[in-house]
């Protein structure tokens, strides 16, 4: 084997699937056909469970010092926004950072971790073999083109929605097709909003505005004019002035513009995100309506949920089938998250019927608990899996692991995201037991970080939390109980069944 995995698609989410398997000492490399990174910013927002992730491997400052926090969210572009400033996280807040420089902060941290990222190749082929896969591509730069084969245990597809992975394995993408189109543009504004910021949404159609930089402003539009336009028509700028002022009674100086795109609302989700030993990420495995930014931040996540998974299999401390639960995990989760996309997609129509439902909404958002239900889910936050194996039934099971301040033995302080830094499971003793201590101490289990620590103020529902064992993805495996019985032989069977 050249590679134990080869992920095709240099994107954030492949990029952040090598390294994460890096990190966890797989050979890893990247094929990416584009020579350099795209420049337009497509995605421009980081939710709180993608900040909370990078958090966990100390990384999120990275991210900070080039965003800008924002405490709310927006809905199908209702009024009533989304307040994430209530969310209970460290990460409470969505962060407005240009794609462009969040795919370099996390190209620079894979290659610094090894891997191998093999620029301006395109894959041609995908064939798996019986102890691998062969991956064929061709580099086209040069006076002839150059074929390179190469051969890895397992193969990811993070190649987008035309994903050539997927098309190989003979993996279906049902779903629908596009029925309407609205209007993108990253451009320069002589006469930019108050704020930098503005959007209304009328019976005349809906516009959004936000700075990508300080010269550049992303227009979005969704007007009765341009929603039936087919998605292959190039936008052209007189045709966005032109909306912008039907919609505002002025085109705002609206020059010199960047990037120009028409997308649609076409909602598909691969049949499988693994065959044998290919699996998909990111677009390779769904697409969507971009509606309320939330594509890549999916698709990160799904990274982090595949990465340890591949690892502990190649590793040989986790068995195979540990990759089916990858779909098994993700596949509904993301079922969900399509439905909302698509909820949001009925919202943008500009009949009678429908601006009333517009209405209905912006009432339902006002009540709070609501309100913050709809942020938890945009966020991610409240993604919660199956509990597995053969162990201890408790509520924080298949939770997501939230951050809280730990007292070590040694005097210190640390944040509980901290010991998530190596990407090893983290098996955290709360209740000083000594047989317990004695046991695990020393152990020498080298995908499991055993940490003792006490805590003065522990989160909601942890009050009686004994021992836990989180994921490298920062969800609990399990919990168990300060009144289980026989606790040291039911730690040792959780071990033993998950991981």
């Amino acid at each position: 084997m050249d590679y134990e995995v080869i992920v095709v698609g240099g994107g954030p989410v492949g990029m952040w699937l090598a390294a994460e398997l890096a990190l966890a000492k797989v050979s890893v490399c990247v094929i990416e056909r584009l020579e350099e990174p795209i420049p337009q910013s497509r995605a421009l927002t980081l939710h709180p469970r993608t900040l909370e992730m990078f958090d966990m491997r100390g990384m999120k400052e990275r991210f900070m010092k080039h965003g800008r926090p924002i405490r709310t969210g927006h809905f199908a572009m209702l009024d009533t926004r989304l307040d994430f400033s209530v969310l209970d996280s460290s990460s409470n807040y969505t962060l407005f950072i240009p794609q462009v420089i969040t795919e370099q902060v996390i190209e620079e941290h894979a290659i610094k971790l090894g891997v191998v990222v093999h620029r301006g190749e395109e894959v041609v082929s995908v064939r798996e073999q019986e102890q691998g896969v062969e991956v064929v591509s061709v580099r086209a730069s040069g006076p002839q083109a150059n074929v390179s084969v190469m051969t890895a245990a397992y193969v990811v597809g993070a190649d987008g929605a035309g994903s050539i992975v997927r098309k190989q394995a003979g993996i279906a993408f049902p779903g629908t097709d596009t029925t309407l189109t609205a209007v993108l543009a990253d451009v320069e504004l002589a006469v930019p909003p108050e704020n930098g910021i503005r959007s209304e949404y009328t019976e005349r159609g809906g516009v959004m505005i936000a700075p990508v930089s300080p010269d550049i402003y992303r227009v979005i539009l969704t007007t009765p004019h341009l929603m039936h336009v087919p998605k292959d028509v190039p936008v052209t700028l007189e045709e966005m002035k032109t909306e912008l002022h039907y919609l505002l009674g002025t085109d705002l100086g609206a020059s010199n513009p960047r990037w120009l795109s028409r997308f649609g609302n076409a909602t598909r989700q691969a049949e499988t995100y693994r065959k044998g030993r290919i699996l998909l990420a990111g677009d390779a495995a769904h697409i969507h309506f971009p509606a309320g930014g939330q594509g890549m931040n999916v698709g990160l996540q799904e990274a982090a949920n595949l990465g340890w998974k591949l690892a502990g299999v190649i590793r040989g401390w986790a068995p195979a089938t540990l990759l089916s639960s990858y779909h098994d995990e993700r596949y509904p989760v993301n079922t969900q998250f399509l439905r909302n996309t698509e909820v949001q997609t009925r919202l943008l129509g500009f009949t009678p019927a429908v601006l009333a439902h517009r209405q209905l909404h912006e009432e339902w958002f006002r009540h709070p608990g609501i309100n913050q239900s709809m942020a938890e889910q945009i966020s991610a936050l409240d993604v919660c899996y199956p509990a597995a194996g053969n162990i201890p039934q408790h509520p924080l099971n298949g939770k997501r692991f939230a951050d809280f301040e730990l007292h070590l033995p040694d005097g210190m302080t640390s944040y509980a995201y901290d010991l998530l830094h190596e990407g090893c499971f983290v098996l955290l003793h709360l209740a000083q037991d000594n047989e317990v201590s004695n046991e695990f101490r020393h152990s020498s289990l080298s995908h499991i970080s055993y940490v003792e620590a006490v805590a003065e103020e522990l989160p909601v529902g942890w009050r009686d939390v004994h021992t836990v064992l989180i994921r490298p993805d920062g969800y609990i495996a399990w919990a168990i109980s300060m009144k289980q019985t026989d606790i040291l032989s039911v730690i040792k069977d959780g071990i033993a069944t998950l991981v």
